[in-house]
């Protein structure tokens, strides 16, 4: 696998040195080069991004103060992208890789004992008027927040409601509509049938199948640059723009404790399986450079608790609860932004064991060419309940080609 893909970055390496001095290379930001076939019948543009960052830790101590410091500088994602179409305009495609470690993640024997280079591989084929066909493995449509992508954030990274919920990407099928009801009103509804077991699974399905529903309401009319699935109001909309939605998904017999994510109940006699659902409420509104995100998430299982055949618990729960985040920002002059977020999550104290969190951060951010090259820094204050108080100051630098 190691040599496939350093085969594959090598003749990148040599395409792009071999393309390098064309007189009309894409502008900065918009890929590194795009490829059209004699006949016209396929495109192809390539891109890379790379994210990099640094964060301090700290923990409050008995008497109030910091202590146990910690710092960590990484890679944190660095990417190759593809998309255009084949054949028709109408049958585009997309293919993301994941380089970096946090990319990847660790091997299992859920993935064929190999690493997960794979973050999406999906076709779309508008085959009738509105209607939108995907295939493969990409984002469901879940919570704004991780539909967003981490290359197109307000703050350094996404919310403890995010990284709690979400239900990422999986393997299936999804269908896509939308309608106007008048000049601006526009409906987009978003169905999707999945593997249920997350990304880059190879064992095939271990328990039923995960079903999401999302609908969502523009009443204003469409975001500029689809402004609604990106932070911050760039774009300075000239008149208020607001996107209203809501997601539902039902995982069936799912065998990981936080629906296709987390980590997998094993039980006596192979996995234990409930049915988990999550519902998502979320709003994104812009308006001359302000902009606000408001977000809830709520969890529930058939029965959280895992147990063996003979009814006895074998200590993995689903995190079952809810979270709130809302953030907001305002972008200054010269493309600075002050941003602010609150953060609350209440999973089951008496099935989890874990006390409510809440977080509170405050970002700046300089964007120098939009989000294809920018600078963030932000700074957040944990609170736990009944201690675990901390504090964590992040820095990361953007560049997308």
């Amino acid at each position: 696998m190691k040599t496939k893909l350093l085969s594959l970055v090598l003749t990148l390496t040599i395409c792009l040195t071999a393309l390098s001095q064309e007189p009309n290379a894409p502008e900065f930001g918009k890929g590194l080069f795009n490829l059209v076939g004699k006949d016209s019948t396929w495109t192809m543009k390539i891109a890379t991004r790379m994210q990099f960052l640094g964060i301090a830790n700290w923990e409050e101590g008995a008497d109030g103060g910091l202590v146990n410091p910690e710092q960590n500088f990484l890679v944190r994602r660095a990417r190759l992208k593809f998309d255009g179409f084949a054949f028709t305009p109408k049958l585009k495609y997309k293919m993301e890789l994941g380089l970096s470690n946090r990319d990847i993640g660790g091997a299992s024997a859920f993935t064929g004992n190999g690493p997960k280079y794979i973050l999406d591989a999906v076709i779309m084929y508008n085959f009738y008027e509105n209607f939108v066909l995907w295939v493969g493995q990409t984002k469901l449509p879940g919570n704004i927040e991780r539909v967003i992508s981490s290359g197109n954030l307000q703050q350094v990274d996404r919310s403890l409601v995010n990284s709690r919920f979400n239900i990422d990407r999986d393997m299936g099928v999804q269908l896509r509509h939308h309608i106007n009801f008048s000049d601006k009103f526009l409906v987009r509804e978003k169905l999707a049938i999945s593997q249920g077991e997350g990304r880059n699974i190879t064992i095939g399905n271990l328990g039923g199948h995960q079903y999401t529903a999302r609908l969502e309401l523009l009443p204003f009319g469409s975001f500029k640059s689809k402004g609604d699935y990106s932070g911050s109001d760039l774009k300075r909309e000239e008149t208020p723009k607001l996107m209203l939605a809501a997601t539902y998904d039902s995982n069936h017999n799912a065998v990981k404790n936080r629906s296709n994510q987390g980590s997998y109940m094993t039980n006596d006699i192979g996995f234990y399986e409930t049915t988990i659902n999550t519902l998502f409420l979320d709003a994104m509104f812009k308006y001359q450079g302000f902009s606000l995100m408001v977000e809830y998430a709520d969890r529930d299982a058939d029965d959280p608790i895992a147990k063996n055949s003979d009814g006895t618990a074998t200590g993995d729960v689903v995190q079952v609860g809810n979270g709130l985040n809302v953030q907001t920002g305002y972008l200054l002059r010269k493309d600075w932004e002050i941003s602010g977020r609150y953060t609350n999550i209440k999973l089951d104290e008496n099935i989890t064991g874990r006390n409510p969190e809440t977080q509170y951060t405050l970002g700046l951010s300089k964007y120098i060419v939009g989000h294809k090259l920018k600078v963030q820094t932000d700074l957040s204050y944990l609170s736990v309940d009944n201690g675990g108080d901390e504090l964590m100051y992040r820095l990361q630098f953007d560049i997308h080609f």
